[in-house]
């Protein structure tokens, strides 16, 4: 069989231009991978019936000299990403027999290049969790260690990639969920630019929030899925143009915001890690800045409460009436209370629950405009430090940890919230600000665990994260 551990999308893609082996055998691998490893894993909900079909048409574009840098790659889709005419339950009971009856923007670009779509995969229920343990379908594993969780809410693209049953994934990241799972298992993962790929056909969650983005195993690998999905899309109007292309900076200038090192509950591997980074860098050439964001510190409590309302108003449609799982009541409000008690898991409910909160009525100023008050804050923040690289602490980008701690064990938090929200304290502030981040591996704590270094660019600038990720990495 054949070996995919270490082949990426462009070495993949050379290797069958080249002749060396088949689609069938680069899929054939891949399946073969899921049948050994999935029942374990529980990264894949499904494996879609079509796979044999799509590696045949992709078999023919190859003999016929038409095939793309994506063609017949195989790819891993979390299953809040709809695909036409496939399931997408976004690991919910209310939506366990959901076909989707179009395509994602995303899926539409990626089909036109012909990849194989290998199934859906397993997350936490409506992306709210970061550890995969919120699934109405099983808890997904960490292929390094099955004890632990692979990171959440994609947790089961990123396990896909990783026991490889597909050379890459997509994931959605609304305060870290691509970020912290790449960082869990040693992959590279990109949040884009808010607006830089459409949503349209991602099963929403906090909307002002919500990302598409790539889990891979190379910076260039990532690149290049990025430039295929990115774009103006019509059916999104948060969507934006490709900015003009700036030329690189021969110099980057990276900023390391001491006050947020200073936040309570980092790992000391992982503050080691980042003392290493920092040093790799310098020796690559990079300048280093200690700079400031002292609004950052409130992200974590804006994010819970932006995220929360806006969860609150787009669950509201799953009520038993117009699609998705019904339930039975003595009436219509009956309907709608046991359909959503049944269909939504426990930590759905709470959400739901905070987002009606702070919604309504005497606690809405208090909290949900006071929170948006801080996101301009922090807002401010990123653009005082981007704005001009030539001014004082001026950077290019920032760096810090992806996450305080490494992978945890299955368990360890799942009667803790407040303990399991904190997984994303250094993602959110990037989140929150809707800048492009990009988590890379940069190392292994003292028990052999993954670390990962986020990397952190002005609005559009996904091409410094790039630069500065392959320049780490040694990708060439």
């Amino acid at each position: 069989m054949l070996d995919i551990t270490n082949l990426t999308i462009k070495s993949a893609h050379n290797h069958l231009k080249n002749g060396d082996f088949s689609v069938k055998d680069l899929v054939g691998s891949a399946l073969k991978n899921v049948d050994e490893k999935n029942k374990e894993i529980n990264a894949y909900l499904e494996v879609y019936n079509d796979v044999k079909e799509e590696t045949a048409k992709a078999e023919s574009l190859f003999k016929g000299g038409k095939a793309s840098i994506l063609t017949g790659i195989p790819l891993a889709l979390k299953d809040n990403i709809l695909n036409k005419g496939k399931i997408a339950s976004a690991s919910s009971k209310i939506l366990g027999k959901y076909h989707a009856t179009y395509d994602s923007t995303v899926v539409s670009k990626l089909k036109k290049e012909s990849p194989i779509f290998i199934g859906r995969t397993n997350m936490d229920e409506f992306a709210m969790g970061s550890s995969t343990e919120n699934s109405a379908y099983g808890v997904t594993k960490n292929p390094i260690d099955p004890t632990r969780v692979p990171g959440g809410s994609s947790g089961g693209s990123v396990a896909a990639v990783k026991m490889n049953g597909a050379l890459a994934a997509l994931g959605s990241d609304t305060g870290g969920s691509i970020r912290q799972p790449a960082s869990f298992c040693g992959l590279v993962g990109l949040k884009p630019t808010y607006g830089a790929i459409s949503r349209y056909g991602l099963i929403a969650m906090g909307s002002s929030l919500d990302q598409i983005g790539p889990l891979t195993k190379s910076v260039e690998d990532a690149e290049i899925l990025f430039n295929i999905m990115k774009g103006k899309d019509p059916k999104d109007s948060t969507t934006i143009s490709s900015v003009e292309k700036k030329e690189l900076p021969k110099k980057l200038i990276i900023g390391v915001p001491e006050d947020v090192l200073k936040m309570d509950g980092i790992q000391p591997d992982v503050r080691k890690n980042f003392e290493e980074s920092i040093k790799k860098f310098s020796k690559l050439g990079y300048e280093i800045k200690n700079i400031s964001l002292p609004n950052a510190h409130y992200s974590l409590a804006i994010y819970y409460v932006i995220m929360p309302a806006e969860v609150s108003s787009n669950l509201a449609r799953f009520d038993g009436v117009k699609y998705g799982l019904h339930e039975n009541g003595e009436n219509l409000l009956g309907d709608y209370i046991k359909t959503r008690t049944i269909g939504f898991g426990k930590e759905t409910r709470r959400r739901l629950i905070l987002g009606a909160y702070v919604l309504s009525s005497g606690y809405y100023d208090s909290f949900y405009n006071k929170a948006n008050e801080l996101r301009r804050a922090v807002i401010g923040d990123f653009d005082k430090v981007f704005e001009n690289r030539q001014a004082k602490n001026g950077v290019d980008i920032i760096i810090t940890p992806t996450t305080p701690d490494v992978a945890f064990k299955i368990g360890e938090k799942a009667a803790d919230p407040l303990s399991m929200y904190m997984s994303d304290i250094l993602t959110a502030p990037q989140s929150i600000a809707g800048l492009p981040a990009i988590s890379v591996p940069s190392g292994l704590s003292q028990i052999g665990l993954p670390i990962g270094l986020q990397i952190t660019a002005p609005y559009m600038r996904e091409d410094l994260l790039f630069k500065a990720g392959k320049d780490f990495l040694g990708e060439i």
